[in-house]
């Protein structure tokens, strides 16, 4: 079956770049999310293998959106997204239970690299 991933982003067109790269390779986006707030809803309501999750989002950023999804789901598996030149907040991140960061603009392959070695 294929596995379900939540897309957060507050860029429309980001979400719908990662929509159609994980479509195109057998991943069934259940939901997106444009703040952090909405995120951590929807994580609870859908249930995903996986979330691609944005750093920087007005409402509830990331890093608050991640930590929340943590504290329901321990074992929830988050992939961050950032922008050149936010190394700082990406390293906040990992630290607190992201598996793994992929940089904008995004490369298809890079993008696929990194949720295959997070869902194994």
């Amino acid at each position: 079956m294929a596995k379900k991933i939540l897309i957060v982003d507050d860029a429309a067109f980001m979400r719908m770049m990662i929509k159609e790269i994980l479509s195109k390779n057998g991943y069934d986006v259940v939901g997106e999310a444009q703040d952090g707030k909405e995120a951590v809803v929807k994580y609870k309501e859908l249930n995903p293998d996986l979330v691609t999750l944005d750093i920087t989002m007005p409402e509830m950023d990331g890093l608050g959106a991640l930590k929340e999804i943590r504290q329901f789901d321990p074992n929830a598996k988050v992939i961050m997204c950032s922008a050149m030149g936010q190394q700082a907040m990406v390293i906040d991140a990992i630290q607190a239970g992201a598996k793994d960061f992929i940089v904008k603009p995004f490369q298809a392959d890079r993008v696929l690299e990194a949720i295959n070695k997070v869902l194994g």
